[in-house]
């Protein structure tokens, strides 16, 4: 069987909206004295006053879309989640990160800030363990977007007109994937030993099952549980169930066994691809 991990794509940086297009320096914020800001000085009963006119870069959000459909690649992936890095330590965090709907706006963000963005996606069951796939992040400005040196009429920062930059108010990149399956295969065997020396089936003889768990590819099987029932008109012998040759209790306690009137069952827990075989051993006897 095969078992998939989810597939994280994330570092898709998202900049904040060029309100004015480039001069000739970058990350001019709102306010700053940059080439050509008009001044205009006056006085008033409250003595001379100068103001200066309002242009630069402003705070601006960003509309985030992901798509796990991009052309080459070798499958597609399925989008479940849409989420900012809110504590800012590059990695997804459930329950932490910002959960948003796909294609809905980002936070604000300042002048030449940044956030991270995760795409977290599923591959599909026809995947391949390590065939390569991409998905694409799009950042569009809420406050619009478009030719560059389009209008914006009072969009911009404390009511004044927003012009569109030379990045046209929108941006997009890639980020790969890389598909990481487990594939799970159970072999089980039996020997006998009977009551005269033999290994006939017959009543008294005892049974020896033993379940070797083989996992493979650079994923992880997770969770991974191996349940058995006793075979009919057999007893199980109690204390004879083993992992790796360590005996396991019969009981629901601090071990990975458990055996009932009607099977066993063992808790492998996560197990990696490539790892030493996992052996479970148990004994019955035909009644």
């Amino acid at each position: 069987m095969k078992h998939l991990r989810y597939i994280q794509a994330a570092g898709a940086v998202i900049t904040g909206l060029a309100l004015v297009q480039p001069a000739w320096a970058a990350g001019t914020l709102a306010g700053t004295l940059i080439q050509n800001t008009a001044n205009a000085t006056y006085s008033s009963g409250s003595g001379t006053t100068t103001i200066q006119s309002n242009t630069g870069n402003g705070n601006d959000s960003f509309d985030l879309t992901g798509a796990p459909n991009v052309s080459g690649n070798a499958f597609n992936a399925t989008l479940q989640t849409v989420a900012i890095d809110t504590n800012g330590n590059g990695v997804y965090d459930p329950g932490v990160d910002t959960v948003i709907t796909n294609g809905a706006a980002s936070q604000t963000i300042a002048p030449d800030g940044s956030i991270k963005v995760f795409l977290i996606v599923a591959a599909p069951a026809t995947a391949i363990d390590a065939q390569t796939s991409q998905v694409r992040l799009t950042g569009t400005s809420v406050t619009g977007s478009g030719t560059p040196g389009a209008l914006f009429a009072g969009k911009g920062v404390g009511g004044v007109d927003a012009v569109v930059g030379a990045s046209g108010g929108t941006a997009n990149a890639l980020a790969g994937l890389i598909a990481s399956l487990a594939t799970v295969t159970l072999t089980k065997s039996a020997t006998i030993a009977d009551p005269y020396g033999g290994t006939n089936p017959v009543p008294g003889a005892t049974v020896t099952y033993s379940i070797v768990a083989h996992t493979t590819g650079s994923g992880t099987a997770t969770g991974m549980a191996v349940n058995d029932a006793f075979p009919t008109g057999t007893t199980y012998q109690s204390g004879t169930m083993t992992l790796g040759g360590t005996v396991l209790t019969d009981a629901a306690d601090g071990d990975a066994g458990t055996a009932t009137s009607t099977g066993i069952a063992v808790q492998l827990g996560n197990v990696a691809g490539g790892t030493t075989d996992k052996t479970i051993t148990f004994k019955v006897k035909i009644n």
